[in-house]
């Protein structure tokens, strides 16, 4: 009985949370099987303000979220810097290859529009913008 009562909170949860992907690989099949583009996002979670910002001002909007849903595989490689967030050995070394293939310069934010095969359509950063504008620029790249 007490399930019902969560049920309701459960459900918006899950419809609005972001399902950020840290593997390229399961990235690019995600992508192929469901015919989206990658979005692959380098920040630095605790100490780069305009990553913090794209994060809080795009990404995490409702728009944003229910848009990417079905259009993006988002792909996350975070570099950060806390002890407290460091991340496992695995994931700081594929992070790393990934900012030898899309990162070279280390910018922070970088976001690159990825196809389904892994080939770069497209690159930004952090816009002054609101969420659909941002839409508008990622969807750009697939043209």
């Amino acid at each position: 009985m007490k399930l019902l009562l969560y049920l309701p909170f459960l459900i918006s949860f899950s419809v609005f949370s972001q399902d950020w992907n840290t593997n390229l690989e399961t990235a690019k099949s995600i992508a192929q099987e469901n015919e989206q583009t990658i979005i692959l996002v380098f920040q630095g979670s605790d100490w780069c303000a305009p990553c913090m910002k794209l994060d809080r001002t795009i990404f995490q909007s409702e728009t944003f979220k229910s848009y990417a849903k079905s259009h993006f595989v988002m792909l996350k490689a975070d570099f950060p810097r806390r002890k407290k967030n460091a991340l496992s050995e695995k994931q700081q070394n594929h992070n790393k290859k990934l900012a030898e293939m899309y990162n070279k310069y280390g910018y922070f934010p970088h976001v690159v529009v990825l196809d389904g095969k892994g080939n770069v359509l497209g690159e930004t950063g952090f816009k002054k913008t609101t969420p659909e504008a941002y839409i508008k620029l990622l969807e750009s790249f697939k043209k």
